[in-house]
């Protein structure tokens, strides 16, 4: 199974081939103070984190409006020497409703990503970022202005490596043109049931290529230019291991059949055989587990240790997709 291979130079430590997202840290999204009780939720979460060999950990400025940080900021003040031995990325570049007059937008605008980097490292009380991310996508972006922002915080020392979230190949290459710092992570929405990324592929000169809104070349991309692939949503909010949601594909069933019948054969949780199948592919994906449940972040422990086969990979991948390749 291909690990990630983040160069991180100054850790000691490769990045784990999991990361925990924290988007669910802090609670709701309403702007109410934070809890001790939000604060030990975290604690929790990062512990069961930890214990399953995860180094890797994956914030917004946006998450919970800013709380997500904060409790993240309060767990490393709570917890002597864990900011050396961890990987801490966050993401910038969403304006949400409220936070102004205007409407919720994308702004990379170099004053916007500067100001968003000193407010990211204030809430987790940090003076650096390991990697910071471009969130979203902006149409109005100007990558000689991105590239100067991000060329400052890198000379400054605030932030050590970057990367982008939610773009295509096309458009990291047109900023990669223009910064010299290389863009090492792409993170995108990548599961059992978001498919999108292997049909992209398979589907090349096929009418089922018409309906497909990943970008059509970027796993390709990726791995020729080696940036690390990140896949948010990588449990697929739990849909192939217990959570019944509402009007959900009807493959969803017949592929959580397989998951469950391959997890038992290998005495394995059925988390770990969902985050397997994404391991699987040879762009060494990394998943994103976004979950703030202990158990729920344990049930993952076995992912790394299980290698599907080919076999197991395509039927799942088939089950999923509801037709025969």
């Amino acid at each position: 199974m291909s690990n990630p291979q983040l160069p991180l130079h100054h850790h000691h430590i490769p990045a784990s081939p999991l990361v925990l997202g924290c988007m669910r840290f802090g609670g709701e999204w309403d702007g109410l103070p934070i809890t001790d009780d939000l604060v030990y939720e975290g604690h929790q979460a990062v512990e069961a984190a930890l214990e399953i060999g995860i180094n890797h950990y994956d914030l917004a400025d946006i998450y919970t409006r800013g709380k997500a940080e904060h409790v993240f900021g309060r767990i490393l003040a709570e917890s002597a020497g864990l900011r050396e031995q961890i990987i801490i990325q966050s993401k910038c570049g969403i304006r949400l409703v409220g936070d102004d007059d205007g409407p919720q937008r994308y702004d990379s605008s170099g004053s916007h990503i500067l100001a968003s980097v000193d407010g990211i490292l204030q809430r987790l009380g940090v003076d650096y970022l390991d990697i910071l991310l471009l969130h979203r996508p902006d149409p109005l972006a100007h990558p000689q202005e991105i590239a100067e922002a991000l060329a400052k915080l890198h000379h400054s020392g605030k932030v050590r490596h970057f990367g982008v979230s939610n773009m295509g190949s096309e458009q990291i290459r047109l900023l990669q043109s223009y910064s010299n710092v290389p863009f090492i992570v792409n993170q995108l929405e990548m599961s059992l049931d978001k498919i999108g990324f292997v049909e992209a592929g398979v589907t090349v000169n096929r009418p089922q290529a018409l309906h497909n809104v990943y970008p059509y070349g970027t796993m390709e991309f990726c791995q020729s230019e080696h940036i690390q692939l990140q896949a948010w949503g990588a449990l697929a909010q739990g849909r192939f291991t217990g959570r019944v949601v509402e009007g959900q594909r009807p493959e969803i069933e017949a592929t959580t059949q397989i998951v469950e019948r391959i997890a038992k054969e290998r005495g394995v949780t059925s988390e770990a055989i969902v985050l397997a199948w994404l391991m699987k592919h040879p762009a060494g994906i990394q998943p994103i587990i976004g979950s703030i449940r202990p158990e729920r972040i344990r049930a993952c422990k076995d992912a790394v240790q299980t290698e599907l086969t080919r076999y197991e990979w395509y039927e799942l991948y088939s089950a999923s997709c509801g037709r025969r390749m």
